[in-house]
């Protein structure tokens, strides 16, 4: 989990809310984002790609931990195992 400082959270927290009031969705537009950001915003050299791009997997390994793996110990309490 990118454990930031409460001082920097207050800043990031109305760059999503933004991403909200724009209806940001992940089926492309999040995407879009983040394609944008790295092309026109992270100085080129491959250490900054690799690390962007680590960031993204660490990103989608803490969703699938923190929020995928309890919304599935739920379905399959509600459901029963296969």
């Amino acid at each position: 989990m990118p454990y930031i400082t409460n001082d920097k959270r207050i800043i990031m927290d109305e760059v999503v809310k933004a991403m909200d009031m724009c209806n940001v969705k992940a089926d492309g537009d999040l995407n879009y984002i983040l394609f944008k950001y790295c092309k026109y915003y992270i100085s080129p050299s491959y250490n900054n790609y690799k690390n962007f791009c680590g960031e993204l997997r660490q990103c989608a390994t803490e969703i699938e931990r923190k929020l995928l793996g309890p919304y599935e110990d739920k379905a399959i309490f509600r459901n029963g195992d296969v």
